[in-house]
């Protein structure tokens, strides 16, 4: 007999990084992702769904960013040139890595074809899986907002969520009733600004709910639910660690796939100048393997995807049993109810980051029958829990340090007044220009640059120190734009006709975006 549920639970993000020109390397973040993460799970979910002995499910959120460059002719149009690109530049590969690069190959051309096969059309495919229950899709913040340093002005939370809750009814033609909030970071009161916009439920990280008032009868293996009826589940440690980590988990195998080391550093400039490439940069042509702890990179040995394949089976195999021993430990100590151990990961481990992600996930489902192990969703388990303890969750995050250290440090601090003043700025410039129509125009757009600034993609590059100089510019950028809008609406001096056409060309989301977030509270009095 089978005890308890599985949860798995994905988010899906990008910041957005939609350019008129092609070529960036912000837009290589979108195709890679794409390539290597959304079309394989969405192919094997697929498959999976197909299976008449397996009952896949998952809970995946879709940030409001991602569905619209997922939805932008523009990005999506230079999707297959992008891949015949890396499909010629494998023809250049080492000879000791001809084996390697023939398999890359033929994933290239079987994910091409999957995408014509969709017509290019991702969210339909997403739509139609959650119309079978296979899965549950969730929102979360409009650009991916660290909300608990943005709830001054309180208008800057509101406007993450709801913009978000309208643009995904807008793209999947449903209101979206779970959010993956930006890092599964909380703060107290935010559960009742996420009930006024119809969100119900959410995950936290485990110490959200260990640490709540009163402590959850059964830990982070029921949900709870919060002064603002909302309910919470709790990140299960023991349930991801053997998944995300590469040091003490699966993606770490000698085998698999050595995410460093990139045939984009490999080869030389000049090379990779004929296919239009200024210079050396990641590609997602990775022929080597992780290799013997503590090897160098220039040492990796190539990639044998006939090893790796024979291990993702057997790390399939023992993530099954770990889940079906850990369900019925916690079974035998919680009695009569039903344990549910949730394990939330971001989208893009599965694929990007750990190559062979999408063939593990798809090794479980299969697994699964034959070991019990059932799979839930978010949703699914709360319609069918009884009534949930009453408790109230602890200010937290998932990031490193589990508050909010991550997004608030000497690296990048700087930015939070930025937020900060230009939140209030826009407050003011919906008080006083609002009720213009002929101003909306320009209201719309400031509100765009608003939002896009307050990402918390570029303060957690500016903290991890990769690309920082492209944090800083992007920051930059959409405060300049912002207060180039504000001025031109207090001075009543339109900005250059040339200009705003092309920053409304490029910074396009939210293509119904309306300003009532950003509204005067009304008054209290009587």
């Amino acid at each position: 007999m089978a005890a308890g549920h599985l949860a798995l639970v994905l988010h899906g993000h990008l910041p957005f990084v939609r350019r008129l020109q092609a070529g960036s390397l912000q837009e290589d973040w979108f195709h890679q992702a794409v390539l290597e993460s959304y079309l394989p799970l969405l192919h094997h979910l697929q498959r999976s769904a197909q299976d008449s002995r397996q009952a896949p499910a998952l809970s995946l959120g879709i940030s409001p960013t991602l569905l619209a460059m997922l939805a932008d002719p523009l990005l999506c149009g230079r999707f297959p040139d992008w891949v015949v690109c890396r499909q010629r530049i494998l023809e250049w590969a080492p000879p000791q890595h001809h084996h390697a690069a023939a398999h890359m190959g033929q994933q290239l051309e079987a994910m091409l074809a999957f995408w014509r096969q969709l017509r290019g059309r991702l969210i339909p495919a997403f739509q139609e899986l959650q119309q079978q229950g296979v899965l549950d899709l969730l929102t979360c913040g409009a650009t991916h907002g660290y909300l608990p340093l943005l709830r001054e002005p309180r208008s800057a939370v509101v406007a993450q969520l709801r913009i978000a809750v309208e643009h995904h009814k807008h793209h999947l033609g449903c209101t979206p009733l779970g959010i993956w909030l930006p890092e599964c970071a909380y703060f107290e009161g935010l559960d009742r600004l996420m009930a006024a916009e119809g969100l119900r439920y959410a995950v936290l990280d485990a110490h959200g709910l260990l640490q709540a008032l009163p402590r959850p009868r059964y830990g982070i293996y029921a949900p709870i639910c919060s002064p603002g009826a909302v309910a919470f589940m709790g990140r299960d440690s023991t349930a991801t660690l053997p998944v995300w980590s590469a040091r003490d988990g699966y993606p770490g195998q000698a085998c698999y796939r050595e995410f460093y080391r990139d045939l984009g550093w490999d080869l030389p400039p000049e090379r990779l100048q004929e296919m239009a490439i200024p210079g050396a940069r990641p590609l997602g042509l990775k022929l080597h393997a992780v290799g013997p702890p503590s090897c160098p990179l220039e040492h990796k040995p190539p990639y044998s995807p006939e090893d790796a394949e024979r291990q993702v089976q057997a790390d399939a195999e023992d993530y099954v049993q770990g889940r079906v021993r850990q369900l019925r430990q916690l079974q035998s100590a919680m009695g009569s109810r039903s344990p549910l151990v949730v394990a939330p990961f971001d989208a893009e481990l599965f694929g990007h980051w750990w190559y062979e992600g999408p063939r593990f996930l798809a090794a479980v489902w299969r697994e699964a029958p034959r070991h019990q192990l059932r799979f839930t969703t978010l949703r699914r388990c709360l319609e069918d829990s009884p009534r949930l303890q009453l408790c109230r969750p602890a200010p937290s995050s998932w990031g490193q340090g589990g508050y909010h250290g991550y997004w608030l440090n000497e690296t990048n601090a700087w930015a939070v007044p930025l937020w900060h003043r230009c939140g209030l700025r826009m407050e003011r410039l919906v008080a006083t220009h609002g009720h213009h129509k002929q101003r909306q125009r320009l209201l719309r757009q400031a509100a765009r640059e608003l939002l896009l600034l307050q990402s918390s993609d570029w303060s957690f590059i500016l903290r991890s120190g990769t690309t920082t100089d492209l944090a800083r510019e992007q920051i930059h950028r959409h405060v300049e734009r912002f207060r180039r809008l504000a001025d031109a609406l207090d001075s009543s001096q339109a900005p250059p006709s040339d200009w705003l056409k092309a920053v409304e060309a490029e910074d396009n989301l939210f293509p119904d975006l309306h300003l009532k977030p950003w509204l005067p509270a009304p008054s209290m009095s009587a």
